[in-house]
């Protein structure tokens, strides 16, 4: 199905530096002016297409099944020094974990850049993202990011976009990884399809193949 995208041309005034979708799109149309590439979607001369996504470049490429068990998880965690929250640990232990090793292809979205300027639904955001091409991400990615990503940068928080998993008292929960001055922390996050995120909060999504 496709689905068309209207975007206001006076957005554009002030903004910093478009991003790497926005360029991409950019490349195909044969353009460097980024009030082309939205006054073509804007006039329908150019339709996003779920069919046809998006190629944003990987951002981070994670290998999934290096631990078979959660429990192994923690133990290779512990051992690399990372931080398990109480939140992030309870849902830690509910995830499944794939049996073979497998490369995951990662890109980092913020709310904003899948046109949410002023904020949006946790609901609305996953099913924009599939829209444009990306994926939601297995469980394990969570693990896997936080045991494989040691060089975050402080300060940095992303939310593993990714199924909510049914936590303690029957919460919806996602996971999220976030270095802060104590270190490298695996958390959990809210997971509700109603739960509202600002334009600024940043996502982690699979890359479609």
């Amino acid at each position: 199905m496709n689905t068309q995208l209207f975007i206001v041309p006076q957005l554009l005034e002030g903004v910093g530096p478009i991003n790497a979708a926005t360029k991409k799109m950019a490349e195909q149309m044969g353009t460097d002016d980024p009030r082309e590439v939205f006054r073509r979607i804007n006039s329908g001369e150019w339709v996003v297409s779920a069919s046809k996504p998006v190629e944003m470049p990987v951002w981070k490429t994670v290998k999934l099944g290096t631990c078979k068990t959660p429990e192994e998880y923690r133990k290779a965690l512990k051992k690399a020094g990372r931080r398990i929250g109480d939140w992030g640990d309870d849902i830690l232990g509910r995830i499944t974990c794939s049996k073979e090793e497998v490369d995951f292809d990662l890109v980092v979205q913020s709310v904003a850049d899948l046109d949410f300027k002023s904020g949006a639904r946790y609901a609305d955001i996953c099913a924009k993202a599939q829209e444009l091409g990306f994926e939601l991400c297995p469980a394990e990615v969570r693990p896997a990011l936080r045991l494989q990503y040691g060089d975050q940068p402080k300060g940095e928080w992303l939310r593993i976009a990714m199924e909510a998993i049914v936590g303690r008292g029957g919460s919806l929960d996602i996971f999220g990884v976030r270095h802060d001055d104590d270190g490298l922390w695996l958390r959990g996050s809210s997971g509700r399809p109603d739960r509202v995120w600002f334009a600024d909060d940043r996502f982690v999504f699979g890359r479609r193949k």
